[in-house]
């Protein structure tokens, strides 16, 4: 008798245990799901900053990079891909992105850009660029993919396209300016159409733009 009662403690406490074991076990990995968010909801869910870029016409282009390479061999400074802004830089997870800039493209026609003059800023990304006339044609398209995108701004839409960036004194900036003029005399007349727009990442604290990459593109409806 005396066995076995034994063996049904035995028995008992073999049970006890591996219920206990089985919740440690739970409770080890229910805290592991915790602490680590990420396991469960994966990488697409982290956020990165990006913004929408006008690209001027191949022609245009290289004319405004030969600007750019002029006044970069003078006062330094990044290298980027002349655009306009159409979006400002937007905290965003990359299919979010890729989805309001696909519902921002949808539809959107070519747009004409001018010139009105060169101008300085007084922030590291707005150096010294090109002005462009607000033009209802520019201010509509921007305010088109800015509502696709939720974004807002605490200023109003200030059309341009850089053409140096960087922390430069108030007379480096008027040098730099004044180079711009004579890199090519008729910028101030500058006419082109965009045709397309460009989704880029663009982390506005990494100013060496070594982080900043294109992401996607697309086609505008002709005019």
């Amino acid at each position: 008798m005396a066995s076995a009662h034994r063996l049904l403690s035995a028995f008992v406490n073999v049970r006890v245990l591996g219920f206990v074991g089985s919740i440690g076990l739970s409770l080890l990995f229910w805290s592991i799901y915790v602490e680590r968010p990420d396991m469960a909801q994966g990488t697409e869910s982290k956020k990165e900053v990006y913004s929408v870029w006008g690209i001027p016409p191949e022609e245009v282009r290289a004319r405004v990079k030969k600007v750019m390479e002029g006044l970069r061999s003078e006062f330094g400074g990044p290298a980027f891909e002349p655009h306009v802004t159409v979006v400002g830089a937007i905290s965003l997870t990359e299919d979010d992105a890729l989805n309001k800039f696909r519902s921002a493209c949808d539809g959107l026609k070519a747009y004409d850009a001018s010139v009105d003059s060169v101008a300085t800023g007084s922030f590291f990304y707005q150096c010294v660029y090109l002005l462009l006339h607000p033009s209802s044609e520019v201010v509509e398209a921007s305010a088109h993919c800015t509502g696709h995108f939720g974004f807002r701004s605490s200023t109003p839409y200030m059309p341009h396209l850089s053409l140096l960036y960087g922390d430069l004194s108030e007379e480096d900036k008027k040098k730099a300016q004044e180079k711009a003029k004579f890199l090519d005399e008729s910028i101030n007349n500058l006419n082109f159409t965009i045709t397309r727009l460009a989704l880029y990442k663009t982390d506005t604290e990494d100013r060496t733009l070594k982080s900043w990459e294109k992401v996607s593109e697309c086609d505008l409806i002709p005019k």
